[in-house]
């Protein structure tokens, strides 16, 4: 979860809560055809980040002891934006390495695929994959990556045992989210009904990132829209705008922490898991805190689409995991030993290694492998919307325009010191500022 180059501190918060990429992925990928020949060398780039490497170097003894005429030599660089830079450079300098990890969509789209990357569309395992996941690894209908590691969501996680005790229902709409708040307010003045943590700046964004999901079921060309300057595809506008509604609703009603302005993301983590509070707009990856700090409640936590005005436009916003491609500049018997070691990653056997370097933030995005019986009980609300249809990528991975300051603007509206109709116009100017830096046409 990393990753999302757009929405960097996804990243932070991942590694912080030891959920640093979601790190369990599993699938029944078979082997490319190909002999690799003997004596092979092949190498593999990832980022430097200690989960990320760990999980690589266990993947890694794990294919060399199968497959003992390939050798396989890690290479790492940092991630970020240092990271996207060098990743360029090394595609347009023919220096890439054979196989390399990094986002899926819109980088993924930055770094011009059908040039710099090998077409996995033939690949046996391709067939298996999720939809979504297969739209943000292809370019004109050609496959160019593999998945490594789980999706995870942005929505409203909620404490099942208050839900269960006051007899909630799940909110399919916005005014059912808010009469349920409603009730959890009076039937327990020391339950917070809803949880803001802009201690943590990045997480002020939960409403208007997650709800975009509401937004493609509505309108499914308003990312084109919006990337290309089109139509109404302004955060001003319906649908767009009611992220910004919604954010200061909340504090408007008085049905938020008091001290939301000073509270981290691993506090109201902890509050949540403990019954001080009953829900909470975030990623489904802050898992990983309440594994680390209170293992005992993790199955209390479940996750519901944060929802729209009308029920048959809710859906999940999902994160998916970044992918694993493959160099055009390899060939040969390392083309071969590179597409065995892609198809290996996400075998029975590499995914059993996953599952011992990481933990489970949402599903697979493959239909062969499924989330192991110990996964956090939130694992299978992600897996129903997204069964039922009901789940979209979030839009940084289909368009590649984020505004940098989004989190303040949005800690602005959320503390009611900005409307929510300045804050949105504020934003859709921050979002023309970085489509005119970017040299997108039509800004």
């Amino acid at each position: 979860m990393k990753k999302n180059r757009l929405w960097r501190p996804v990243v932070a918060v991942a590694s912080l809560a030891a959920a640093a990429a979601a790190l369990s992925g599993c699938s029944g990928f078979g082997a490319s055809t190909g002999n690799a020949g003997s004596k092979v060398t092949i190498t593999f780039l990832v980022q430097n980040d200690q989960a990320t490497t760990t999980r690589a170097k266990q993947l890694i003894a794990g294919f060399e002891k199968k497959n003992p005429d390939i050798t396989v030599k890690l290479d790492t660089q940092p991630a970020g934006t240092q990271g996207d830079n060098l990743m360029k450079t090394k595609l347009s300098t023919k220096t890439m390495d054979n196989v390399f990890y990094y986002n899926s969509g819109s980088l993924f789209q930055a770094l011009n695929p059908k040039t710099s990357m090998v077409d996995l569309s033939d690949e046996s395992w391709v067939k298996d994959l999720d939809k979504n996941f297969k739209q943000v690894v292809s370019v004109d209908g050609k496959v160019y990556g593999a998945p490594l590691g789980t999706s995870f969501a942005g929505g409203i996680l909620y404490n099942k045992a208050i839900y269960n005790k006051l007899g909630l229902s799940i909110p399919t709409t916005w005014d059912e989210f808010i009469a349920n708040s409603k009730k959890i307010a009076a039937s327990d003045p020391g339950v917070t009904p809803i949880l803001q943590s802009y201690g943590d700046t990045w997480t002020s964004q939960l409403l208007v990132l997650g709800d975009f999901a509401n937004i493609n079921k509505q309108d499914p060309n308003w990312a084109d829209n919006y990337t290309n300057n089109k139509g109404d595809a302004k955060y001003v506008n319906e649908p767009a705008f009611e992220g910004f509604q919604h954010t200061a609703d909340i504090h408007t009603s008085g049905l938020v922490n008091k001290d939301f302005a000073s509270m981290t993301n691993a506090q109201a983590m902890d509050a949540l898991a403990t019954g001080k509070a009953a829900q909470y707009p975030m990623l489904t990856a802050s898992i990983a805190t309440v594994q680390q700090d209170n293992a005992d409640k993790v199955n209390d936590i479940g996750v519901f689409a944060i929802p729209a005005t009308t029920a048959a436009d809710t859906s999940l916003t999902l994160w998916e995991p970044n992918g694993v491609y493959i160099a055009s500049t390899t060939t040969g018997d390392k083309l071969a030993a590179a597409k065995k070691f892609v198809a290996f990653l996400n075998s029975p056997d590499g995914c059993e290694i996953q599952n011992t370097t990481g933990a489970v933030a949402g599903p697979y995005v493959d239909s062969v492998c499924k989330a192991p019986s110990d996964a956090p009980a939130l694992v299978a609300d992600i897996q129903k919307y997204i069964d039922d249809d009901k789940a979209s990528p979030a839009l940084e991975f289909l368009s590649p325009i984020k505004g940098p300051n989004l989190e303040t603007i949005l800690i602005g509206v959320g503390s009611g010191t900005t409307s929510p109709q300045v804050g949105a116009q504020q934003y859709d100017q921050d979002v023309k500022a970085q489509a005119q830096q970017l040299g997108i046409k039509g800004w």
